[in-house]
């Protein structure tokens, strides 16, 4: 069960759509991205790690669209548009061996809630289209859409070390949890401890300082938190 964040929460925190493009500012607005990895679908913002990089998904096949071999995909990311500009990519289905690909084309239909419609040098045919169903597009980590300064990906948070204020070390973060899109949907830094785990909404005044370079949070935690996770 999660903690609900008491009234601090004026810095609320967004979604932005990692392997997804998403991001979390900690100005008055705490904005979250994943490109790959997670989004308000929460990156699924996933990085992928391989020994030759790391990659980031950014869309999802999801089905044939007309004859001419080209697909329908999720879109995965919040920057939709750097998509038409996309030439290659990697098709991932979970195994070690991804395939490399190039784009022939791209664009943004707007049916069912807004897709990509891809279309892959090699891919001919209603056929050929049906056997990318599933598979992810994956772009390299270096490739991520550059944030604004106080932005950060959902997939840099993650794995984080926190301590208070003054040094004191608690845990590290597991995963960042997303729980809507109003001021009572602050995301969440799930904590892990050496015995439980501490929730601490992603605030300005409670995540007062990020040092993604440094993988540590400085936070000042509100009275009663602590408490309230315990009894959560």
């Amino acid at each position: 069960m999660c903690a609900r964040p008491f009234g601090f929460v004026s810095a609320r925190a967004s979604i932005c759509g990692a392997g997804r493009d998403f991001g979390h500012r900690t100005t008055g607005h705490a904005i979250l991205s994943g490109e790959a990895g997670m989004s308000n679908h929460a990156e699924k913002l996933r990085a992928i790690s391989t020994k030759e990089n790391t990659r980031v998904t950014v869309a999802r096949v999801l089905r044939p669209h007309g004859r001419r071999g080209e697909v329908a995909a999720e879109i995965l990311t919040d920057f939709p548009e750097r998509l038409k500009r996309l030439k290659a990519a990697v098709l991932w289905d979970g195994n070690p061996a991804p395939r490399e690909v190039r784009i022939r084309s791209c664009w943004i239909s707007q049916s069912r809630g807004g897709q990509a419609i891809f279309h892959f040098e090699g891919s001919d045919s209603i056929s050929d289209a049906e056997k990318l169903v599933g598979l992810e597009v994956q772009i390299p980590l270096a490739e991520r859409m550059p944030l604004p300064d106080g932005s950060y990906y959902i997939s840099d948070l993650v794995g984080c070390e926190v301590f208070e204020r003054g040094g004191r070390a608690l845990g590290r973060v597991r995963e960042v949890q997303i729980n809507g899109d109003e001021v009572a949907g602050t995301p969440l830094l799930i904590v892990g401890m050496a015995r439980e785990e501490l929730q601490i909404p992603l605030a300005r005044e409670i995540c007062v300082s990020v040092d993604i370079s440094a993988r540590r949070i400085e936070v000042v935690l509100p009275e009663g938190l602590l408490e309230l996770n315990r009894n959560s």
